[in-house]
């Protein structure tokens, strides 16, 4: 399959790769085109060629030939389409027609069949790569059969397709449910040029084995028809296990477990969450109420009932009430970005950390994620705007940028993408901070050329890790935007 790395199986993992040899960080270790590509489950209203969110009301914008939504700039190309294509046919030869939708925030159940009936088109017409590719992924029938996603499934999206689009003689039930099996189980996050969701078929990269710690990354082309590239993050040592990650490596163990369980149909084993420290970041940890010494870590993490002690005093507390608490904490977040914004949702969420800070450990999720939103706020609304920032401010987002980073490097070592947006991010304050205090003679030459060469290192890490991305998307943008800095401080150094 590749030079970089063999596809061996056995009963406890199926399927998984290993380094076939020394693997240097951002060596590509394959590329591949995705068998299938549509909308998410649960998505609302898209456009079935090009995913932007559209009106799903009968006002919204249809495709002129079967009714389906398509948005005014697909519409006005319809000769040109390409993923609607097949579906649209379809649709037409049956007399499918679309039931509009009078809220278009929120899910769209028709749309739920679009992505599998693509699967299943191209079954037909790539049948070698259906069989040596694609049938043989999993698909957890058995673990799926007669829940109440199955049972949505088959009434939604089975039925729907056998009946209504006319397809009972070309796909039984069965295989339909394998498709929709296939595709929760296997399918990875793509984002169009525009960054609207979407979901992709990838068998190579499905071979990749689940860690909380990937060290494999890809980037997605949505100008290349969405193919893909993989990547090592990290330098990989031969006969070392590929993983990609199948959930989102910020959330906490109790979180990744209960997504992967849902989603995937298996417990994660790794490092990360064997360890209740979750390799030292104490990204779940609690600060001990009793001693406010001691972390409050679970003598378990894989088991939610477990109970939770403290590494100081002889405090413990039963695991469903650390749930408790932890979703309560998240709650509020929610809360804010449901009904703030700008200069509001970023002051809300300063009192917040504040508040959170005698709870929860420094590095923890719930913390790391206020960090992660406040960087975002600092520098774009109105009221602190990058050239309204006080030093202390600009201090505040160096100190939450190194902050994240402290946890990313542990979590999403090397060339990870949201590593260089972080990267990006800290740059910014570092220039701005420097240009201050040179102008008021508190650096001297030496000193300021010294944080400026600081920033130029960041963002050299930054454009390695984002070249690579396709230029047409907001990272492969920012790519150019960095490099147009490093020439600038360059520039400046010289001066």
């Amino acid at each position: 399959m590749s030079e970089f790395f063999k596809v061996l199986e056995n009963p406890e993992l199926g399927r998984y790769s290993v380094a076939a040899k020394v693997i240097q960080a951002g060596e590509i270790l394959f590329e591949e085109k995705p068998f299938a590509i549509g909308p998410k489950v649960d998505s609302p209203p898209v456009c079935l060629e090009c995913c932007c969110t559209v009106d799903g009301s009968a006002a919204g914008p249809k495709c002129a030939f079967c009714g389906w939504p398509i948005c005014e700039e697909c519409g006005e190309n319809l000769s040109n389409i390409v993923y609607h294509k097949k579906e649209c046919a379809l649709f037409v030869e049956n007399k499918v027609k679309f039931q509009n939708v009078p809220n278009s925030n929120i899910s769209c159940i028709q749309l739920d069949c679009i992505t599998p009936l693509r699967v299943l088109l191209q079954k037909e017409d790539q049948p070698g790569r259906w069989d040596a590719e694609i049938s043989v992924m999993e698909c957890h029938s058995e673990a799926r059969k007669d829940t109440a996603i199955w049972k949505a499934d088959q009434r939604n999206v089975v039925e729907y397709l056998r009946r209504a689009c006319g397809l009972k003689d070309r796909f039984s039930a069965d295989l339909i449910q394998q498709v929709i099996g296939i595709l929760a189980v296997n399918a990875f996050e793509a984002r169009t040029n525009r960054g609207f969701a979407m979901r992709g078929l990838y068998p190579k990269l499905a071979i990749m084995s689940h860690s909380c710690v990937p060290n494999v990354v890809h980037s997605i082309y949505p100008s290349s028809g969405y193919s893909l590239t993989a990547r090592a993050a990290v330098d990989v040592a031969e006969g070392d296990q590929l993983h990609t990650t199948y959930t989102y490596t910020m959330y906490g163990t109790s979180m990744r477990q209960k997504a992967l369980k849902a989603g995937k149909y298996f417990t994660c084993h790794c490092a990360r969450c064997a360890d209740p420290t979750e390799l030292g970041t104490h990204f779940s940890s609690l600060i001990c109420e009793k001693c406010s010494i001691g972390l409050i870590e679970s003598s378990n993490p894989l088991d939610d009932e477990a109970d939770w002690k403290c590494t100081h005093c002889d405090h413990s507390i039963r695991g469903s009430i650390v749930l408790k608490k932890t979703q309560i904490m998240q709650s509020v977040l929610d809360r804010i970005d449901y009904t703030s914004h700008g200069k509001e949702r970023l002051e809300s969420y300063e009192r917040i950390f504040e508040k959170f800070k005698g709870i929860i450990h420094p590095l923890h999720f719930i913390n790391t994620s206020i960090r992660d939103s406040l960087i975002q706020l600092y520098g774009r609304v109105p009221g602190y705007r990058i050239s309204e920032m006080s030093d202390a401010l600009l201090e505040r987002k160096i100190e939450l940028c190194k902050d994240v980073l402290q946890v990313m490097n542990v979590f999403e070592p090397g060339k990870s993408r949201a590593r260089a947006m972080i990267l990006y991010e800290l740059h910014a304050p570092i220039v701005l901070l420097a240009k201050l205090n040179f102008n008021r003679r508190k650096l001297d030459k030496t000193a300021f050329k010294d944080k400026l060469q600081t920033a130029v290192c960041l963002l050299q890490d930054c454009v390695s890790i984002l070249e690579w991305e396709d230029p047409s998307t907001a990272e492969g943008i920012l790519t150019n935007i960095s490099k147009q800095a490093i020439l600038h401080l360059t520039q400046q150094q010289q001066m």
